[in-house]
């Protein structure tokens, strides 16, 4: 029902600043709450940060609290991540995902996936 694709990934120094994009498909896009994800080699994967269909409700894990911002645009069908202050640790694969509702009914979770866009953070 929707594809995603992530963009803006790369490498930046420890301290530096990345924005990135997920671009949606379709024309329900307002219908899906967001997310993003990140895997490293060797460990799970982790929530970073998640947007309502909205936008008047985020959430962001304690590790990116303070230095990571979610945000959407519904106009454009587009999710951003704003990550300041990056670190060596905040080196992943970062994925975002669509997570459909219809009001307050969350229907099924985090089944649309992007396939990726990889962030390296060098110190």
């Amino acid at each position: 029902q929707v594809q995603l694709a992530e963009s803006g990934g790369g490498l930046v120094q420890a301290g530096g600043s990345l924005r990135l994009s997920c671009a949606a498909s379709g024309r329900t896009f307002s219908s899906y709450a967001m997310g993003w994800f990140r895997q490293a080699p060797g460990k799970e994967r982790e929530f970073v940060a998640a947007i309502s269909t909205s936008g008047g409700i985020t959430s962001h894990a304690d590790s990116v609290k303070g230095r990571f911002f979610i945000a959407r645009d519904n106009a454009k069908n587009t999710v951003y991540l704003q990550m300041n202050n990056l670190k060596p640790e905040d080196t992943a694969v970062y994925y975002c995902a669509a997570d459909p509702w219809v009001g307050v009914l969350r229907l099924s979770g985090y089944v649309y996936w992007g396939q990726g866009t990889q962030v390296t953070v060098s110190s």
